[in-house]
């Protein structure tokens, strides 16, 4: 199985971001070819005022309806079924009708049929190295399944971003049976340029997975002030032993690697740390 994470300099203009997101998949699927494709996380909207944010925002069709989406779901649907490639649809943003939105990832199957669906679990409340505050349950509410799909006949695991800083999220994604997992993400540049790389090496070699993370990079704009701020990108492919496969460097692109089973079933084999887990 090959995969392509595609990095994105994504901002708040939905109409921009699906034509940067066709153009760069594009050009992805004709030189490398990959069965499945992905994006970073709130590719169609980074950015912006909370105003913008619900403005653009999508009502997904119930699940496993196949019923018709917004822009950014169908532009992800015909993705799929143009290419005939699996596409993990970075996230975007969910209305569910309520006081807040879900950064939600949607997957579909080379046919174009939606076949998981996952909300990140785990909120960004911080305040960074350099003293700016992010708290995005101001806006969005909570996921709380562990969610897996199949693809090639590999276990596919979901997460989003902050979600990296978790580890027993990403056990409980390996004892669900994943081999891959993907984590699309908008990694600040102070916090990715000293956390990101250590930090997925970390989960891919804790649970013996292939980590895939389609990053944004660059500027964007936020708030009513539009006070710039930045993300880091250097979106990776890691082995289940830890090693950086693949890597986009700064600027917008995509890095593709082949995910071969058998170094998983060898690192697994000689390596039993599930097995040897003494504590939950």
């Amino acid at each position: 199985m090959r995969i392509s994470v595609v990095q994105m300099n994504p901002g708040a203009d939905k109409a921009a971001n699906i034509d940067q997101a066709r153009r760069l998949i594009g050009q992805a699927i004709e030189a490398d070819r990959p069965d499945i494709v992905s994006l970073p996380e709130v590719w169609s909207c980074l950015g912006g005022t909370r105003a913008a944010k619900f403005e653009q925002a999508e009502a997904l069709p119930a699940k496993g309806s196949n019923a018709p989406g917004g822009a950014a779901y169908e532009f992800l649907r015909e993705t799929a079924r143009g290419a005939h490639v699996h596409v993990h649809g970075g996230s975007i943003q969910e209305s569910d009708g309520g006081e807040k939105l879900f950064n939600t990832t949607v997957v579909f199957d080379p046919d174009g049929q939606e076949i998981a669906r996952y909300r990140k679990i785990h909120l960004f409340d911080i305040t960074g190295p350099d003293g700016i505050g992010f708290k995005e349950s101001n806006t969005y509410g909570a996921g709380d399944e562990v969610v897996t799909y199949t693809a090639g006949g590999v276990t596919v695991g979901a997460a989003i971003c902050y979600d990296l800083r978790f580890p027993e999220l990403f056990l409980a994604l390996r004892r669900a049976g994943a081999e891959v997992i993907f984590l699309p993400a908008a990694f600040t540049l102070l916090t990715g340029k000293d956390h990101w790389e250590p930090l997925i090496r970390a989960r891919a070699i804790e649970t013996q997975c292939w980590l895939a993370a389609p990053a944004a990079w660059g500027r964007y704009l936020e708030g009513s002030r539009n006070e710039p701020r930045d993300t880091y990108g250097h979106s990776m492919v890691v082995d289940p032993w830890g090693h950086v496969v693949a890597q986009v460097s700064d600027g917008i692109g995509w890095a593709t690697a082949t995910i071969d089973q058998r170094v998983t079933a060898r690192v697994r084999r000689d390596m039993p740390v599930l097995e040897h887990r003494a504590l939950a």
